[in-house]
């Protein structure tokens, strides 16, 4: 794929996304990564050693920087407050990183998007001089309005984290797609293969998982199955589905100059 992904005026040559957590050790976290072809890699801050405590392992040996782009994420923030120093600390952490992806979490059970408090944080982070990367709702209007305050993606959810029940409302996403200016990157809810084919079919600017590559049973595998299936899906987008019929009239294959005739 030869077309990149832009964010925030940088150029990333892989549309697949992942996420660090929930594999058994970094050794398999840094095997799926390559094996994804991804450039960039979300890390939850609150979650996942950078540098908080310098006697245990740390990711930034297994994923060191210089290979990839670091996504630093607010997994576990239930509100605005929450969120914005847990970036503040990404950024101190990462000597001044400021690309980075905002979720603000409604309740523990659905992890579903608190809106109102994300709204809150991408304007504090925003004005402070991050590049926000925002995970949100489906809901093409909330979009609009992150991208308004100055969100460089908009990152609706296909289905609830950590599901696998893949894309449940193509239609918002559509909608969203048609009006953004910004990257638009499926985040949450992707399960298999398909599914990622399916996000980029509908023109979706690239998507990010983890639980789709981390719990499978051979997350190696699965990695590179995910990165055929956004390079596939992204071509087919390109190139333009043919039209749907209801049956076909025309045979497929011309029937003047047939023997016989």
């Amino acid at each position: 794929m030869t077309e990149p992904l832009i964010i925030a005026g940088t150029p990333y040559h892989s549309r697949l996304l992942v996420g660090t957590g929930k594999y058994k050790d970094f050794k398999q976290t840094r095997e799926a990564v390559l094996a994804s072809g991804a450039r960039i890699v979300t890390v939850a801050i609150r979650r996942t050693n950078i540098g908080q405590d310098p006697q245990a392992p740390s990711l930034l040996d297994a994923l060191p920087p210089s290979e990839f782009t670091y996504l630093p994420n607010t997994a576990g923030c239930f509100s605005a407050d929450e969120a914005v120093r847990t970036l503040r600390l990404a950024r101190e952490l990462l000597d001044g990183h400021d690309l980075v992806k905002l979720e603000v979490l409604g309740d523990k059970e659905t992890l579903f998007p608190n809106m109102p408090e994300t709204l809150k944080a991408a304007e504090t982070l925003v004005k402070e001089g991050f590049k926000v990367m925002v995970y949100c709702s489906d809901d093409p209007i909330q979009a609009k309005l992150l991208e308004e305050i100055g969100c460089v993606a908009v990152m609706p959810l296909a289905s609830l984290i950590g599901s696998g029940m893949g894309i449940l409302n193509p239609w918002n996403l559509k909608l969203i797609i048609a009006q953004a200016k910004v990257p638009v990157i499926v985040d949450a809810g992707v399960g298999t293969a398909s599914d990622a084919a399916v996000a980029m079919e509908l023109g979706c600017d690239g998507v990010l998982m983890n639980s789709a590559i981390a719990l499978a049973q051979d997350p190696v595998l699965m990695a590179g199955a995910m990165k055929k299936a956004v390079e596939a899906g992204r071509e087919a987008f390109l190139a333009g589905r043919m039209p749907r019929k209801f049956y076909a009239a025309n045979p497929s294959s011309p029937t003047d100059g047939l023997i016989g005739r």
